[in-house]
């Protein structure tokens, strides 16, 4: 299609998907990794992450990042990254926004939670629960389950998981995923590093005393402005927007040059030919990938370790081990095309579905509703 003109051949190309796993028409208008966007974007899953947690729970303030804030700035920075690197936007940006489609309520504690509670029973990881969401969990449409993406989208969102074992039969033996999930996965780093440093900074949980010890935030951060510290959070959002800035322009810089190295764009013929040949190219130089870490280490044990937030977060999650045995013990109280699928799928993991699929508020609602 004439929108595709453009792009670099190790890109990935709509003309050139795999498909769907169920045939469809093509849309008149739109491309296939449009239609996947699109279709992210209209779940319901997707608007359940408004009031899912990142750091904060969503009752503790309205400038706080939510799981679907996180989101939306996870897919500008992607998109941003693949516009400039002249890859698929649309395909990446596509598995940008379905990348934490299966987060639980509360964030990364509630998720550790149900894990715990399925550890007999094929353990629980928000990436692979992203993919069951669009592969099988999603009720949308009549003809077939879940949202039916591409072949590239949807190996994309798997690809994002940590836990080895967990590709389905048609996506087996793609090796790395294209150079658009790449771009998201990355997005996915810088984002919640940036941001969820501002948010800590804003909330006064952590100071620059703490960060001080990171490379990242010592080179950018601004420093007092002349008009004085009453301009507190306009000094936060320039370090964001300094810290970002680097970190793009060093990966678009680095991933040009390894792109070139690799000859993968001379010795390609074809947009399908660059498909089956995708090497993972999209990385950070040595420099500021070493200071990424070092700023994430900085905040796992300041932030997402400091008292208030896991006073806070256990005692919201303390509620997810009751509803679990409650629903087990109770499965009619599970809404009718839950309780449908226990048979083709295990009580356990019909229920922990259920649970995953909670916002915070939902699930401290239903706890409240049953033990009062």
């Amino acid at each position: 299609m004439e929108v595709e003109r453009g792009l670099r051949r190790a890109a990935c190309h709509s003309s050139r998907s795999a498909g769907r796993r169920f045939p469809e028409a093509s849309d008149p208008f739109r491309t296939a990794y449009q239609r996947d966007r699109d279709r992210v974007i209209h779940s319901s899953a997707f608007r359940r992450l408004q009031y899912k947690t990142q750091v904060f729970i969503n009752h503790e303030g309205d400038h706080y990042r939510t799981r679907l804030t996180h989101t939306l700035e996870v897919a500008q920075i992607a998109r941003t990254i693949a516009r400039i690197l002249r890859l698929n936007e649309d395909l990446t940006e596509a598995v940008a926004l379905a990348h934490d489609l299966g987060h639980t309520p509360f964030g990364h504690a509630g998720e550790e939670v149900l894990d715990r509670l399925m550890r007999n029973h094929g353990g629980f990881e928000h990436n692979i629960q992203s993919f069951r969401i669009v592969d099988e969990l999603e009720r949308a449409y009549p003809d077939f389950p879940g949202l039916n993406l591409t072949r590239e989208s949807r190996y994309g969102i798997i690809a994002h998981s940590s836990r080895a074992g967990f590709v389905p039969e048609d996506l087996q033996g793609l090796g790395p995923p294209s150079l658009e999930a790449q771009v998201a996965d990355i997005a996915d780093e810088i984002a919640y590093s940036a941001h969820d440093m501002e948010d800590g900074l804003s909330s006064g949980l952590i100071g620059v005393s703490d960060l001080e010890e990171a490379a990242l935030f010592r080179r950018h951060w601004p420093g007092s402005f002349e008009k004085g510290q009453h301009y507190g959070r306009v000094k936060v959002r320039t370090l964001l927007r300094r810290v970002i800035g680097d970190l793009v322009v060093a990966l678009v810089e680095e991933t040009e040059r390894r792109i070139q190295e690799s000859g993968i764009e001379e010795t390609t013929r074809s947009p399908a030919e660059a498909h089956e040949r995708r090497l993972p190219l999209i990385e950070l130089p040595a420099r500021q990938d070493t200071e990424l870490r070092e700023l994430k280490t900085v905040l796992h044990e300041r932030l997402y370790r400091h008292p208030r937030v896991a006073e806070t977060t256990e005692a919201e999650t303390r509620r997810l081990p009751d509803l679990f045995r409650h629903y087990l013990e109770t499965p009619e109280d599970l809404p009718a095309h839950f309780e449908q699928r226990i048979g083709t799928s295990s009580r356990e993991r019909v229920v922990c579905d259920y649970i995953a699929g909670m916002t915070d508020r939902f699930a401290t609602w239903d706890y409240q509703r049953r033990y009062g």
